[in-house]
């Protein structure tokens, strides 16, 4: 009795499964959507954040005269007059009183060398001509000596108190007095030009500046031996190096399949590497007639209208050709932008700014065009970074990243 009592205690676990399972699947099924509303989100949280690669371009400095330019060349500044100054005299420097950058007039007296010997060789000919000199006044004492003497003989010749024979003698002492009055008067001469070539010597050892110049380089200093060649060891040849600065022009390189386009007295436009905000103004005024075969290019001297006291020698330079003069009132350089930035937002046009990686509307006022680029008459100041043609994705506060390259 008692193990049938125990048989009938069971516990029924099918009953308690069924219960767990169905609160179970309903849990399961909102947990699933609710992750998939967060992956959702997420997902869209990101493609709503993710940067637009753009291109980009900046505001920028122009100048008018780019919409009227045919052709550009580079070159540089060349002086037309310059000289390395030196002396056809051997000697050692004793005396330089120049220095780089020093302004000299023509004739000026830049330099001296030693000329101790050659200044004895010219007191030496100056002495040379006082004796030849001397000489010439005993010549004329003799000839009129003989002159006397021939007067003499020929009054007693015709009074028959002397005879022929003996007034031929007295003829001869008289031309051999006027032969050697002749010779006295020509070793003068030789006297005289020996003193000019000693002069000339002594002139040869001072230096002087042979045009209104500016002293570009010093080449030797005092001490150094000076020769007109410079082949011996440790010798110099130059002693200065001088340009004259009113003639400094522009030397470009144009290639000869464009020479066409090049004029005399074509207006061009100047830039200098060493002064990138300044323009120059100048013109064509001639061309080297010839090719350079290597290059295949034909040099163009370009002059400038007015020097700047800032032009150098040696500047690097680029010029503009232009098709026509631009007046002064159109030089100024005015701040622009690529046409492909400008885009038209809800009836106003606007470039996009670049700020903190996000693009920025920004509305403008612009003007004229200028080459490829449009005048900017208001808007964001020079040098800001702006998308290049914006397309529909970009809009006021998009995130923007530049393109890879």
């Amino acid at each position: 009795m008692a193990d049938a009592d125990l048989s009938r205690l069971r516990i029924a676990r099918s009953g308690t499964t069924s219960a767990r399972g169905r609160w179970r699947r309903p849990l399961l099924i909102a947990l699933l959507i609710l992750i998939g509303l967060l992956a959702a989100l997420l997902i869209y949280r990101g493609i709503a954040g993710a940067a637009v690669e753009v291109q980009q371009t900046s505001v920028r400095l122009v100048y008018p005269y780019q919409a009227v330019t045919v052709l550009n060349a580079t070159g540089y500044v060349v002086a037309q007059r310059k000289a390395s100054v030196a002396s056809k005299a051997t000697g050692r420097l004793e005396w330089l009183g120049v220095q780089e950058g020093s302004r000299v007039k023509r004739n000026e007296v830049i330099a001296r060398l030693e000329s101790q010997d050659v200044a004895a060789a010219r007191d030496q000919a100056a002495a040379g001509v006082r004796v030849a000199k001397a000489n010439v006044e005993q010549a004329e004492a003799e000839l009129r000596e003989a002159q006397r003497a021939l007067q003499r003989s020929a009054d007693l010749l015709r009074q028959n108190f002397v005879s022929a024979s003996a007034h031929d003698v007295v003829v001869g002492r008289m031309d051999k007095a006027r032969a050697a009055r002749d010779g006295a008067l020509a070793n003068v001469r030789v006297a005289q030009a020996n003193l000019r070539a000693a002069e000339v010597a002594v002139e040869q050892t001072v230096i002087r500046a042979p045009f209104d110049a500016v002293v570009l380089t010093k080449n030797a200093n005092v001490g150094d031996t000076i020769t007109p060649f410079s082949s011996a060891l440790d010798t110099k040849g130059a002693v200065v190096t001088v340009a004259d600065m009113s003639t400094l022009e522009v030397e470009a390189d144009v290639s000869e399949s464009n020479l066409a386009a090049l004029k005399i007295e074509q207006p061009c436009e100047i830039e200098l590497d060493a002064l990138p905000d300044e323009r120059f103004r100048g013109y064509v005024s001639r061309t080297v007639p010839t090719v350079d075969r290597a290059k295949a290019t034909v040099t163009a001297k370009i002059r400038f209208q007015v020097l700047d006291p800032r032009i150098l020698p040696d500047m690097s330079a680029k010029v503009a050709f232009l098709s026509e003069d631009v007046p002064e009132a159109r030089r100024a350089a005015r701040p622009a932008v690529s046409a492909q930035a400008l885009v038209q937002r809800n009836g106003a046009q606007v470039v996009y700014m670049i700020r903190d990686g996000k693009a920025v509307a920004t509305p403008v006022k612009t003007g004229h065009h200028i080459g490829d680029a449009v005048e900017l008459l208001e808007g964001p100041p020079v040098g800001t970074a702006l998308v290049l043609a914006p397309g529909e994705r970009i809009d006021d506060g998009v995130n923007v990243k530049p393109a890879r390259e």
